[in-house]
């Protein structure tokens, strides 16, 4: 995969959240985990890779495993399995586009428009960080957010919090309107929901 990432004000670049401890999963490292004999990593990166100007994989383990998928792969800044938010300053830190789109690794059917829609809103809205909202909640491990938010992100992560809601908190966030793909954002969480979207039955959404 080639890096055709740009210092357009408007170019993205994705970040697939991988680097997990996998708690619910077993300890199992989410992102390797098939799903119709491909890793969810894979099918995350698929979607993903089209709307983007390139793409980081975020993952604390494996990580010569992460790497041949053909992206570049960075570990957390912040140690201890500090949550999304430390991979997204990984990835904010080592981006070279202005604006950086996040994703998790277990959520395999992200929409296909997800980086246009999020882009539009928050230049529209001048806003700092947009965030999905779909099937009557917020998704905060998606979320488009500028880059030059990356000393705030540093200094809030300094202080002892993980919490992606309350780091939204501190910014100028606009909300994008998903409603019509609300099945797009379902994620991942157990064995028993991959057991059931591989053998094709419906759960959380998935069929």
């Amino acid at each position: 995969m080639q890096d055709n990432a740009s210092h357009s004000p408007a170019a993205i670049t994705g970040v697939i959240l991988a680097g997990g401890e996998g708690r619910r999963m077993g300890g199992a490292d989410k992102g390797l985990l098939l799903l119709d004999g491909r890793p969810l990593v894979q099918r995350v990166l698929e979607r993903l890779l089209p709307q983007v100007d390139a793409v980081l994989i975020s993952a604390n383990r494996n990580l010569e495993h992460y790497a041949g998928f053909g992206c570049r792969v960075v570990t957390d800044i912040t140690p201890g399995f500090a949550g999304p938010l430390a991979g997204l300053q990984a990835a904010m830190a080592r981006a070279d586009t202005p604006l950086l789109l996040s994703a998790p690794c277990d959520s395999p059917l992200l929409p296909a428009d997800l980086a246009a829609r999020m882009r539009a809103a928050l230049i529209d809205a001048g806003a700092e960080l947009a965030v999905p909202r779909a099937g009557g909640r917020v998704h905060r491990a998606f979320c488009l957010v500028r880059r030059d938010l990356l000393p705030r992100l540093d200094a809030f992560l300094a202080g002892g919090d993980r919490r992606l809601g309350l780091w939204h908190e501190t910014l100028h966030v606009v909300e994008v309107d998903f409603e019509d793909r609300a099945a797009a954002f379902a994620n991942l969480n157990s064995m028993d929901e991959l057991d059931c979207v591989a053998a094709g039955r419906r759960v959380a959404g998935l069929a």
